[in-house]
């Protein structure tokens, strides 16, 4: 059952870093970049998005060794910034499409926990749980988890990118020291802050679905 439920969590973390990337790149192009079109990563296919450590052996990992939260990535959706319209403005609303899927995908699956008995479904029932339910919060959790991860202004994460389009061309140094570092701050971050910012994720996931 346990390795059931590990596969059962992959695919979706799998499914919703694919929402999260296609979202990029449909942003993107909507912005006046054709990149991820014409390299055909406008859909939600995984095989066209899955990174094999980032999407599979990280999750597996983490998952085996029981660290109390599942993260992952796939291959970052490609896009031309200097095709972009609204110049930074651009970068930033690219930036933030994949967060904002994930939090829609939390927010949308959320509601329809708290109010399930509105569309029929029986009362949440944490011992007998109802399939639905245990999708649909896996969704939320995972969701969450990835919207809070990547908002992280750690580059590669999407809160680099809205971070670099705010701040002015005098910052450019510290930019660059961000980048080159940017692997080690974030495995610094994962293993040592990650605790301090988790409970950020059950408090809204209480928030959205009404469980404690």
């Amino acid at each position: 059952m346990q390795a059931i439920d590990s596969i059962f969590y992959i695919v979706i973390l799998i499914m919703s870093i694919v929402v999260h990337e296609v979202f990029h790149g449909y942003v993107a192009y909507r912005l006046g970049d054709d990149t991820a079109r014409l390299q055909g990563r406008l859909t939600l296919n995984p095989l066209k998005h899955l990174d094999m450590f980032g999407s599979v052996i990280l999750p597996v990992l983490l998952i085996i060794s029981k660290a109390g939260f599942v993260l992952g990535w796939a291959k970052p959706v490609p896009y031309n910034p200097h095709n972009l319209r609204n110049g930074k403005k651009g970068i930033i609303m690219v930036a933030l499409a994949g967060i904002g899927a994930n939090i829609l995908l939390a927010v949308v699956f959320g509601l329809a926990i708290r109010f399930g008995t509105v569309f029929g479904l029986p009362v949440y029932d944490p011992v007998l749980i109802h399939p639905f339910y245990k999708i649909a919060t896996a969704i939320v959790l995972v969701n969450l988890v990835l919207a809070l991860f990547n908002l992280i202004p750690i580059p590669p994460l999407d809160g680099s990118k809205v971070l670099f389009g705010i701040l002015p061309e005098r910052w450019h140094s510290f930019q660059a020291i961000l980048e080159k570092w940017g692997m080690f701050l974030l495995l610094f971050f994962i293993i040592f802050l990650w605790g301090y910012v988790s409970p950020v994720i059950f408090f809204v996931f209480s928030l959205l679905t009404g469980l404690h």
